[in-house]
């Protein structure tokens, strides 16, 4: 564990604990750092960490880099305080924001998180779908040549809209005559809807409703405007990162909709991308056509997305696509001496030198994610060497992630995992559905989860279990369980003790 608390020391070194977030401007959203801290916090109580994650969280919810009125974050902030974005919004931030923004909602149970959820979620579906369930790259900063422009506001603008709701609605976002930013005004919180509401003596509900109102307002003028271009092209990796974020956030919020979404693109990218019904897949679709070798990162993104889609809805076939695409990726981009992944396939002629990536980036490396997708495929099919695999991986980074925990965001993550080990969960009997809905809404990191109306060969996890009157819950290390429970709030004491005992 010392190693865990080096990285959360190293860490807090770049934290910057009045706007958040780590380092100075630009800065960037650090998804797996904010994450890291969040389990930290989990499984060590420490109140720093957890203060630190969530004024990230707030400050960016709050901030310009979040679109107030469509929901939605832009690519990273050009200041500390995270007012002025690059107002460019790609796919794959929006991915990692919404699954982070999961995590501290099943932590927390705060409603903002929620909200922002809801408002990402329905900004993804109105402006980044494509009608038959693939999602594009991304919306460009510029419209009309000016960055910016579709997003900002004169106050004057706000005042013949709004009418005698412009006064509130101006003061709460920062909107002056002069402007916040170039002689225009960027939509930012200064003071949370609480307080915010205290100073003008209204309750919180009327000022949010207030708000609501406005923003419909606002949101209705701002279509007319002339549209910022949409990069329509369809990537695989970034796809399957949207698809996990559907995923978390529907197992945190138990929105149906988030579900059928995953499930209906995960069919897309099954039925658009594949090489000849294969585990060859492409890396991109546009105009009906799928082009170009996938890459490290499109593999490995996609095996963790159909993890995710087992645990949230029990269906095997997930998984066993997953594991047939992991033994895809494990001999043909594989490097037998190091254990690690090539970013391009063995036989790809337009590549002169391979090359291997580890540095988690903007995403996360594709080395970095298929270790994590080794360890949890080698507990739900009992693979020892795929654990060894991802535990020499690991380690052999190991001096790397500690010093510089944020350039490694998502191994120093799988390291934790590795030092706190993982809880096995297995739901067996006719309420394993709704059971497992329950469950899922649980703040439980580093676990795999697998369901079933009974007791199913083939997977360790579901196997030998007893099928009673009850829906049963296990719980799991290294496949030795202790006694069944019947509750979720049963489930979460073992969860605790377990953890009070390490």
């Amino acid at each position: 564990m010392e190693n865990v608390h080096t990285i959360f020391q190293n860490i807090m070194k770049n934290a910057d604990r009045q706007w958040g977030g780590f380092g100075k401007a630009p800065k960037f959203p650090q998804s797996f750092t904010i994450q890291f801290l969040l389990r930290y916090h989990y499984h060590t109580g420490n109140e720093e960490a957890f203060t630190q994650a969530l004024l990230s969280l707030d400050k960016m919810i709050e901030g310009g880099i979040y679109d107030q009125l469509g929901g939605g974050f832009a690519r990273y902030s050009t200041d500390t305080e995270w007012l002025a974005p690059h107002f460019e919004k790609m796919l794959y931030d929006n991915a990692l924001l919404l699954s982070v923004m999961s995590e501290a909602f099943q932590l927390t149970g705060k409603r903002h998180y929620r909200d922002v959820i809801k408002e990402t979620m329905e900004f993804v579906q109105r402006e980044m779908l494509h009608p038959s369930g693939g999602f594009y790259s991304a919306l460009d900063a510029d419209s009309e040549g000016v960055e910016g422009k579709f997003y900002t506001w004169s106050k004057n603008e706000i005042e013949q809209l709004l009418g005698e709701d412009a006064a509130i609605f101006c003061d709460y976002y920062d909107v002056t005559a002069g402007g916040n930013w170039e002689h225009t005004n960027i939509l930012w919180v200064r003071k949370s809807s609480v307080n915010f509401a205290a100073e003008k003596e209204i309750s919180e509900d009327e000022l949010l409703k207030t708000l609501h109102h406005c923003k419909e307002k606002l949101m209705l003028a701002r279509s007319k405007r002339i549209r910022p271009l949409l990069d329509d092209k369809i990537i695989l990796g970034w796809n399957a990162l949207m698809n996990i974020a559907c995923s978390k956030a529907y197992a945190a919020t138990g929105t149906e909709n988030y579900l059928q979404l995953a499930i209906e693109n995960m069919n897309f990218l099954l039925k658009h991308f594949t090489v000849n019904s294969t585990e060859e897949f492409l890396h991109t679709w546009k105009n009906n056509q799928a082009r170009y070798p996938a890459f490290l990162d499109d593999y490995a993104f996609l095996i963790e997305a159909l993890l995710h889609l087992q645990e949230v809805t029990g269906d095997t076939t997930w998984i066993d696509k997953a594991k047939a695409v992991t033994e895809y990726v494990i001999r043909n981009f594989g490097e037998k001496e190091t254990g690690f992944f090539y970013y391009t396939a063995a036989g790809q002629r337009d590549v002169i030198v391979r090359k291997k990536e580890v540095y988690d980036g903007a995403v996360p490396s594709g080395n970095s994610v298929m270790a994590k997708n080794l360890w949890q495929l080698s507990i739900l099919f009992d693979e020892p060497e795929w654990r060894q695999r991802s535990a020499d991986m690991t380690a052999s980074l190991g001096n790397a992630i500690v010093r510089y925990p944020t350039s490694f965001g998502n191994w120093a993550g799988l390291l934790m995992e590795f030092v706190n080990g993982i809880n096995e969960i297995a739901i067996i009997g006719d309420k394993a559905g709704q059971l497992r809905s329950q469950v899922l809404q649980e703040y439980i990191p580093q676990r795999v989860i697998m369901s079933s109306s009974s007791a199913t060969q083939g997977y360790p996890l579901l196997a030998g279990k007893l099928v009673s009157d009850k829906t049963s819950i296990y719980l799991c290390r290294s496949y030795t369980c202790q006694r069944p429970v019947f509750s979720v709030n049963e489930l979460m004491l073992l969860i605790d003790k377990s953890k009070n005992q390490q």
